[in-house]
């Protein structure tokens, strides 16, 4: 943790507090049965001021979270925008990372949660680049992990729950005792699922190709720009199941997420992933994702949200 977040504000529960005193009890039902869903999103130091990235998408997608939980969520969308926007204004960030997250109080112990409240609180981060600060334009070395991702019906994958990252977490440890940045994950069928916190994509012949909702991914919003971005340079996208194989055989592979951003892989299980480096689709997709977030470009989707 940069030891300029603790001198920060959390916004929990309606009030802004000291980051020491944002705690929660030990016996809290979130602590012993995972029970949260959470967000995390960027606040970009823009020419224009703080720019929030996305962030409506990202807190409807964080009561979509709560809802398929049963939990119910004790302030609104507008709410919750306008409490990401002022502790960006009362912390003085110029950039953040942000973490809204909904989970289970303390009232009780036992699975059913009916009775814990429904507690909220955001928090923001200094934190630089997600898998490293020459990984956007080096690539990162990964492998395909030997743990897969939920199958369908066990958990629900299009929630970004906490309990979920469990499974994230053995990919991201695995991949790092074996001295790889990343791992990817096959789903229940042996198809090609996603990263252990980001999204993929393929490219091979002129097309880009990505796994579906049904492969057990998290439905991306950084994901959802790309697809966009890939319209605006007349590059048709794939949204279909990928074997394994291909990603040997590609052109380029690229992760992308609100940590991530657009991230290239050089060599997935040591097979150098095309050129090795980043190749022409991901770094034009860089160039117009960043110019979006720079303001360089007019923001016709709505993406940018301006910290007043």
């Amino acid at each position: 943790m940069d030891a300029r977040d603790e001198k920060s504000k959390i916004w929990m529960n309606g009030r802004f507090i000291p980051w020491q005193e944002a705690t929660i009890h030990v016996m809290s039902h979130v602590v012993h049965y995972g029970s949260s869903v959470f967000e995390g999103l960027r606040c970009y130091d823009t020419p224009k001021g703080p720019m929030i990235f996305r962030l409506r998408e990202h807190i409807r997608r964080l009561v979509d979270s709560a809802k398929i939980y049963r939990m119910t969520v004790p302030y609104s969308v507008e709410e919750l925008v306008q409490a990401c926007n002022d502790l960006i204004k009362i912390n003085q960030f110029p950039a953040a990372y942000l973490r809204p997250i909904v989970y289970r109080g303390y009232h009780s112990l036992g699975v059913d949660p009916r009775k814990c409240p429904v507690d909220v609180a955001i928090g923001g981060l200094n934190w630089g680049k997600y898998l490293g600060d020459e990984a956007l334009a080096a690539g990162v070395d990964v492998r395909v992990s030997s743990w897969q991702r939920m199958a369908p019906n066990t958990l629900p994958a299009m929630a970004k729950a906490a309990g979920n990252y469990m499974n994230s977490a053995l990919i991201k440890q695995e991949a790092l005792a074996d001295h790889y940045v990343e791992g990817i994950a096959l789903d229940v069928n042996g198809q090609v699922s996603e990263g252990s916190g980001e999204n993929l994509f393929v490219v091979r012949d002129g097309v880009v190709y990505t796994p579906p909702v049904s492969a057990s991914i998290l439905s991306g919003i950084t994901r959802d720009s790309v697809i966009k971005l890939c319209a605006e340079m007349a590059l048709p996208v794939k949204e279909t199941v990928l074997p394994r194989e291909l990603l040997y055989i590609a052109d380029e592979v690229f992760f992308t997420g609100s940590a991530a951003e657009i991230t290239p892989i050089r060599s997935i299980d040591h097979v150098v992933i095309g050129s090795g480096k980043c190749g022409p689709v991901a770094a034009e997709l860089q160039t117009r994702f960043f110019a979006y977030i720079n303001g360089e470009r007019e923001d016709n989707y709505g993406w940018n949200h301006y910290v007043r």
